[in-house]
Parts: structure tokens; sequence; C-alpha cells
């Protein structure tokens, strides 16, 4: 029988310590100083004093409970000597069922981890969604890992011990995980989804309007009629649209969504999770038979990558009347136009200027988003609140010198384009470093044909500077591009730079970022307020309506943009239900 927090708090210390007993392996006295911050009124706060209790302890602490944990698929497991919750654990995973080979690599990858780290490989083989990873991918891990400095490693072990005893806990007090294990779920069955030439080397890729693209509107338009939404369509430029209506036809409207689009060979979860989240809010409102005192509008925007066509925010830019007509000239890598492309998908184009939405009609715009960083991960957060979005400015570069025989130019007498880009680049990292919070990236970098024993004379590059604030943005690219004027100057070359994207910052309406904190707060969490580095729908709609944004703590050091993007079926069901509190108290507040 599952214990209820009520038992817990209620329990004397030694009680209470025999509840949580299995959660870390033969270490007690977690649980013990833990339990001096009672009474607990959610799980999520017994779980998160667990781990300030672990991350307050000192090093020989933390190693003295690692090494307490078993090697996976090792002589413990052999000798049937595991705690039961390691069994369990170990079992689910598959490794219980090892073929010789399998059996014979995880060995050798135990014996070389030891000798590298100097204890054993810790590892959630229940994984995010808790029903195991698969050897293959318990292997690849193993691999990944061993490149990791010690360190880094350490806290990644103890990282992963958090999330056992997340998975543990949720076993010992019975929790409900439907919602997140749905919008887990939601998130595998659409990745099967993907564009030809990536889709056959299992990786994902989902630009504008391509078959996969389009496959994915009508599987998210399907489920959220499943969800109970009134009215769901696909718009003039791609975007699924969902509608919960109100108690009263003229009530005011909330609008939520992210993207569906990827970059190429992506992640899961980037965008799609702030779809997917309010569409199992709805869900549970339409099974409660519960109608809000707004409309909830829902947005899979079809376009935020900018991956297909020099267009980015396409999807939300349209509906804050941003829509370009010459995007609909620009042609993708095979030469077909936005036009022709629209007109294959059976987009009507002239209903596009149709689609800004009257900014009077609406409450604002909230967004659910992976945080695609490394802070809430080495936090140990779940979530954060957002305060700003940081404004950005792009630019194209080319760098011309002279292309020379690298034999016989003396060193002295060069015009190397590349070195100069080279030298920039170091600038920009010092530069960006300086303010703290600003970053700089020189993410392009090719010198047209060139050859191994020739000096580059030409060198293209990009760069992409970023900051909470606009005038701290500016200063940083009127520093960077000064820079590159003196080195162009004192070696000689010749510079070509081009802007190709200003986004102002979008900071957080000041009251719907109280209502994510709030939210946070009711389930128990601290609240951690954070900027976003990268840009979202969110920096769009802010130009016509209020916003704020709740990130979702990613897996793997928080990496995005990449196929080991992850979070957990337990961070996901906590989005959901601070995003559920944040619709409730609305509700409250407009009927009060």
């Amino acid at each position: 029988m599952a214990y209820t927090l009520e038992q817990l708090n209620a329990a004397t210390t030694d009680e209470a310590v025999a509840m949580l007993d299995g959660l870390y392996e033969h270490s007690p006295w977690i649980a013990r100083q833990a339990l001096a911050s009672r009474p607990f009124r959610s799980l999520p706060q017994l779980q998160d004093a667990l781990r300030r209790v672990l991350d307050e302890a000192d090093a020989e602490a933390g190693l003295a409970l690692i090494r307490a944990h078993p090697e996976l698929a090792g002589r413990a497991m052999q000798d049937n000597s595991l705690t039961a919750e390691s069994t369990h654990e170990q079992d689910k995973a598959g490794l219980t069922h090892c073929s010789p080979e399998e059996l014979a690599r995880l060995r050798q990858l135990n014996a070389d981890y030891l000798a590298r780290f100097g204890f054993p490989f810790i590892l959630a083989v229940r994984g995010p969604r808790g029903i195991g990873l698969t050897r293959g991918q318990i292997i690849a891990t193993f691999e990944r890992r061993l490149d990791n400095p010690p360190d880094v490693e350490f806290r990644e072990a103890l990282r992963n011990i958090h999330r056992i005893v997340e998975i543990r806990l949720a076993d010992k007090f019975g929790l409900d995980l439907t919602l997140g294990n749905d919008i887990w779920d939601w998130h595998e069955r659409l990745s099967v989804h993907s564009d030809p030439g990536y889709a056959e080397q299992g990786q994902l890729t989902v630009t504008y309007l391509t078959d996969a693209h389009r496959a994915c509107a009508q599987r998210i338009s399907h489920w959220m009629r499943d969800c109970g939404f009134d009215e769901v369509e696909i718009d003039a430029v791609g975007n699924v649209v969902g509608r919960y209506r109100a108690e009263r036809a003229d009530a005011a409207t909330l609008m939520t969504g992210s993207h569906y689009d990827t970059v190429r060979n992506g992640g899961k979860y980037d965008g799609r999770l702030g779809i997917f989240v309010p569409m199992a809010c709805v869900r549970e409102l339409h099974r409660q038979g519960r109608r809000l005192p707004y409309h909830l509008e829902v947005i899979g925007f079809a376009e935020e990558e900018g991956q297909r066509y020099a267009a980015t925010f396409l999807g939300s830019g349209a509906l804050v009347g941003d829509f370009k007509p010459e995007w609909l000239d620009q042609r993708d890598a095979q030469g077909t136009t936005m036009r022709e492309a629209m007109q294959h998908a059976g987009l009507c184009i002239d209903d596009i200027p149709t689609l800004r939405r009257d900014p009077a009609r609406y409450l604002g715009f909230v967004e659910v988003h992976i945080e695609q960083g490394p802070v809430l991960f080495e936090m140990g957060l779940p979530l954060g609140v957002v305060t700003s979005i940081n404004g950005s400015v792009r630019y194209r570069g080319r760098i011309v010198g002279m292309a020379s025989h690298a034999g016989t130019t003396p060193m002295d007498r060069r015009r190397d384009a590349a070195a100069a880009t080279a030298e920039l680049a170091l600038y920009l990292e010092r530069r960006a470093a300086r303010d703290g919070d600003s970053v700089g990236t020189m993410g392009m970098l090719d010198v047209p044909n060139g050859s191994i024993n020739v000096v580059p004379g030409e060198c293209r590059f990009s760069l992409d500077l970023r900051a909470p604030g606009n005038a701290q943005r500016d200063a940083l690219a009127t520093d960077v591009l000064a820079e590159l004027a003196a080195i162009c100057q004192r070696r000689g070359l010749r510079c070509e730079l081009e802007e190709t994207l200003r986004a102002a910052a979008a900071p957080s309406a000041p009251a719907w970022q109280a209502r994510w904190e709030r939210a946070v707060e009711a389930l128990g969490l601290p609240v951690h307020r954070m900027p976003s580095g990268a840009g979202h729908d969110a920096m769009k709609l802010h130009e016509a309506m209020p916003q704020a944004m709740l990130f979702v703590r990613g897996q793997n050091f928080g990496i995005s943009h990449n196929p080991l993007e992850s979070t957990t079926a337990n961070d996901m069901q906590l989005a959901a239900q601070a995003l559920r509190h944040l619709l409730d108290a609305l509700a409250h507040e407009m009927t009060r």
C-alpha cells in the first residue's frame, strides 16, 4: 500500500526514516536530515528537501553514497545481493537478461569506468518515462559518459541518484503520473515523422511544409479533437489552432502554444512540449465538464526554426501581422519557392493577413518550453520562471584577403582571411564573457575552395550576438564590429557584413511572470528566475500582447538541438500542474 504525505508528516522521525528506507542505497542519513524540514505539502517539496541535503553535504559523503551503489549488471546482480529496489530497476531495464556479448561489454565498461573515476557508474536505468531504458541505450550512455572529466562525472552520478530517488518516491507514494506519461508518449509518437534523408538514419528533422511537417500537423489536430477542443483548424500558414471555448462567447482569450517544426537532427521536445502540456490541461478540463471564464487558444506554430527558408517565427509572426510577402519568393535547397510549398500543402495564401490577432481581445500569451540549457539541470530544479527573452542580432560576413602559396609566402607578408576571422572569434569570446550574461557565437566558418597548401584569401562567417537587454546587445555588437574593422585594417583585408536578423529583447510581463511564480510555489518548489538565451515564439507575441514563459528542465546537461535532448515524465507532469494552476488562478481572478 502506498504511503501518504499526511502519514509521513505525522510519523515519528524513526518511523518516517523507515518509510523512506530504500530511497538511497544504504544511506538513511539523507532522509533523516531532510525530515527536519517537515511538514511537506507536496511530494516535489519532499524531493527537493532530499536533494538539498545531498547537495549541501561534503564531497566525501557524496562519494560514499555513489560507492554504495552496485555496478550495472555486475557481481551483485549475479549473486542476487542487490537491494530490492536495485533488483527491480535492473530487471526493468532488461539487465538481468543480457546476451553474452552485452554482458561482456558491460563488464568491460564497468572496469574502464572504475579505473578512470574510482567509483561505480550510476544511471537511472528506468529512464525518463520510468519504464526502463533499453540495453542499447544504457551501453551508449555508458560509453558517452566515459569521456566526461572526473568532476563533471561525479556530479552527473549524483544527479542520476536524484533521478533514481524521484522514481522510487513516486512508487512509494503512489504518484499518479498520467499527465506526464501521456505528454511523454505524445512526443514519442510525433517523432516518428521525419524528413527524407533523416528518417532513414533515425534522425528527427521536420522542416516547414514537408510531408513529415504536414503529417505532424494532422496528428496534432487529431489529438486536439480527442482532448475535447471545440474548434481545431490548420490556418493559412500551417499553424494548428485549437480553441476551448469559454462560458461566454464574448469572453477574452488566453493564448498559449509553441512550434512543432525542428532543426535538422534535433530533439523531440523543443517547441512541442509547449503544445502538449496545454493539450493535457484542456483534456482534463473537458473530462471534468468545466469551462473557464476565458477562451483558451492553443497553437502549434508551423515554423520557428528557419531551417527550410530564411524566415524565422513564420507561424507566430503571422499572428502579429509580421508575415512578409517577399518571403513567398524564397527558394529552398531544391529550388521550391515558399509560395509553391504553401500551394502544394493546400494553404490559402490570400488569407494570411486575416490571421493577425486583435490584441484587445487577448489577455496575453504564456509558453511552456524546455530550457535548452544546463542551468536547471545543474541546480536540480524541474521548473524555472523566465524573466526576459534575450535580444539578438545576427550577421553574415566575408573577409577578403589574398590567396597565396603556403610554402613561399612569408608570415609577415600574408593577407590571411581565415586567421583574421579566428582572431575575431577569440575577441568575441572574451568580449561577451565580460558582460556575464551576454553570449556571442561564430557558428559558421568557411574558406571557399580552400586547400591545405594555400593561404586563405577569403573566409565567410556568421555572428550571433545576444543579451538580456537591447542596450547591452547593441553595445556588444558595436564593440565586435569595431574590432572586426580594426583587425581588417591592421592585416590589410577587406570585410563585407550583412545584418540578417535583429530581434528586440522581450521582458516578461510582470503580472504574468508573477502568475507563473505562484504556480511553481503552489507545487512546493523553489522559484528560480532566469533569462532565456534562446529565442521563442513568445518574443513575437510580445509585440502584440503581454507574455511570460515557464522553463522545464532538460536532461543530459540541458542539451538541445540535438538527439540527446530529453526531459522526464515527472517534470512534464509538474509543468502541466503549474499551467493548470495558472489557468485556475486566472479564472479565480476574473470571477472575484
